[in-house]
């Protein structure tokens, strides 16, 4: 048989490593660095659960072993089963039937079937809906693993957040009707949001919904560009107040796929081929409201939004894993001038500089994740068991309004930079290959092609920086900062924590100007003030990293330490290099927003000139 490049650079090296989580040192790592006893003692509600399921964990050590074991089966799950049929997916992707169904690609329709019979359908649902009720921060380190598989099935994996906003704001008879199914994977669902002319700008939906002669709502309109519209159960977001204009018009609606829901088509796109897009056409569809009326995009979409950006960010960390392990190996095995070409300066700074990225966007989104489910388990406990006791009732209600702050900064800004950072891997993946990264014989193309719309969907890059430059700038990011400088450090990493002093008195300096030049030169220059808070969040990340031993078996170092020992030299390193380069970023920022250049206002129309007439 003949062996061909894809064959030899792809599948063989998924045979070498089959377990996506078990060969991630740094997954493994951050794995262990994270206190997650702590988010299993909040998620879990001190353990309460246990005593009417016997699947609930009795303690920290069985929940940690539990999300051990899980994530273990499902990364041999995605390294020998899901991978290897990421190509075949890209090659057929999905077909519109004329009777309006979709039929999936092959690998699709069988990875859900696995998935399935793992049991991983319902990774933080309620353990009385028959979910894992795992923290956010394992759902995000399993859909990272996933997408490395394939990032389309992702985008059908990594839709739990519907079954999430069921449970947080539906009817008990809501949730019973549908939350069994999802956890069991019986369903799939979809964000039904966006329209033709209403993108980015939710506030903009027409699609009606009303009540007939019973009282019953329906549905009657046009949406477009619906991740897995095609699938069971639609989360759909429609005027309920004809008479009333922008957001508070809008109410969330669930109804099942059905005679009435009409998919109209099936866009043809540049990626995640995998992955349903579709036109869908409601014609009076009966449908069940969820919560409130008027709360739809304010309070529900938002929080539906959110969840789906923390798994985008994820989503970016798998497409970027699995590009630059493409070029990792390419550069190693690849001989040019007699040596490896991994030998030379220019290719070994652009993988040193890939490297590093994706693990500075790992540290941010598990930390983000980890906000996150403070945020959650406290809200919970508030509202279903608050503390008796007045001064830890306000003490816990104080944690609960920090962590929701920090949420509303962080989701966003790691949105925006794991997306960023996953395209620019993805992109200097196919420069390692060279001309055979062009090519369709290795899946660095693929990856890019993927890569590209994570920027784009759940928010683009420029509405997520438009989200997080207002916590910079109303000094929820100093704060949180001023937390992180808290923490205990090497002594050896002093150096770098000067610098990073450093960098935060050019951020409120920053700050400072921009709040003298008003909303609009904030806006102007969000990107520079996110990315100053983000390169400083990520370094005091990094050095909390470099400052903590934890057990585990790593490759050993030179001089014989233990793997732990090997690990933290390692991250210590990696802190060094990211610290050291962004140090004179930071500070050419922080001259630039400080120019006080409003020309992008002032000389628009002259510099960019007259539209083009055809």
């Amino acid at each position: 048989m003949v062996v061909t490049k894809r064959e030899y650079s792809i599948e063989n090296r998924e045979s070498r490593m089959a377990n996506f989580y078990t060969d991630n040192n740094d997954i493994q790592f951050l794995f262990r660095h994270i206190d997650i006893r702590k988010l299993a003692t909040v998620c879990e509600d001190n353990f309460k659960f246990a005593s009417e399921f016997d699947y609930a964990p009795a303690d920290a050590d069985e929940a940690i072993q539990n999300y051990d074991m899980v994530l273990d089966s499902l990364g041999q799950l995605s390294g020998d089963f899901i991978a290897p049929r990421a190509e075949d997916v890209d090659r057929q992707g999905n077909i519109l039937n004329e009777d309006g169904s979709v039929t999936r690609p092959k690998g699709i329709a069988e990875s859900l079937d696995k998935l399935a019979k793992a049991e991983v359908m319902g990774f933080t649902l309620p353990h009385r809906f028959g979910g894992l009720n795992f923290p956010s921060l394992i759902y995000s380190m399993a859909t990272e693993i996933v997408s490395r598989a394939d990032a389309s099935i992702m985008n059908i994996f990594g839709l739990q957040g519907i079954a999430e906003t069921i449970n947080a704001f539906a009817s008990e008879e809501i949730k019973e009707k549908y939350l069994h199914d999802f956890s069991a994977g019986k369903v799939t669902g979809a964000m039904v949001l966006t329209e033709p002319d209403a993108g980015s700008d939710l506030q903009a939906v027409k699609l009606r919904a009303f009540q007939d002669n019973n009282g019953d709502w329906l549905l009657h309109g046009v949406k477009r560009f619906i991740t897995n519209g095609c699938g069971d159960v639609l989360l759909v977001l429609a005027r309920s107040e004809p008479d009333r204009k922008g957001g508070l018009g809008l109410s969330l609606f669930v109804c099942d796929k059905g005679p009435t829901v009409h998919i109209r088509r099936l866009e043809d796109k540049l990626g995640i081929h995998g992955s349903p897009t579709c036109e869908i056409f409601f014609d009076n569809t009966p449908c069940q409201i969820i919560g409130e009326r008027q709360r739809g995009l304010v309070t529900y979409v938002m929080s539906l939004m959110n969840g789906a950006r923390i798994g985008i960010a994820a989503q970016s960390l798998g497409i970027a894993e699995a590009a630059f392990a493409i070029a990792r190996d390419y550069a190693a095995s690849r001989k040019q001038f007699s040596v490896a070409i991994e030998k030379l300066p220019a290719v070994r700074d652009m993988l040193l500089d890939m490297k590093t990225a994706i693990e500075a966007g790992r540290a941010l989104l598990y930390e983000t994740s980890r906000i996150v489910d403070m945020e959650i388990g406290y809200a919970k406990r508030l509202e279903n068991n608050p503390p008796e006791d007045k001064t830890e009732a306000k003490q816990l209600k104080n944690e609960s309004r920090k962590y929701k702050r920090y949420a509303a900064m962080l989701t966003p800004m790691s949105k925006y930079y794991c997306s960023e950072m996953c395209n620019k891997v993805a992109y200097d993946s196919i420069q390692v290959l060279g001309g055979s990264g062009y090519m369709r014989d290795y899946a660095c193309e693929r990856h890019a092609r993927d890569a590209r719309i994570t920027t784009i969907y759940e928010g683009t890059s420029q509405l997520q920086i438009v989200a997080a430059v207002r916590g910079v700038c109303s000094g929820t990011a100093e704060k949180f900062i001023a937390e992180l400088t808290q923490q205990s450090y090497e002594p050896q990493l002093k150096d770098l924590l000067e610098k990073l002093a450093e960098g935060t008195e050019l951020l409120k300096k920053s700050v400072a100007f921009v709040k003298e030049n008003g909303n609009e030169y904030m806006d102007l220059y969000g990107r520079a003030l996110v990315d100053i808070a983000i390169d400083l969040i990520i370094g005091y990340l990094f050095c909390s990293q470099a400052s903590t031993t934890v057990d585990m078996q790593v490759a050993t170092s030179e001089n014989g330490d233990n793997g732990a020992v090997a690990m933290k030299e390692r991250k210590a390193m990696v802190a060094r290099r990211f610290i050291t380069k962004n140090a004179p970023k930071i500070a050419a920022l922080t001259e630039i927003i400080c120019s006080g250049d409003k020309s992008a206002f002032t000389d628009y129309e002259t510099l960019i000139g007259p539209v083009a007439v055809e």
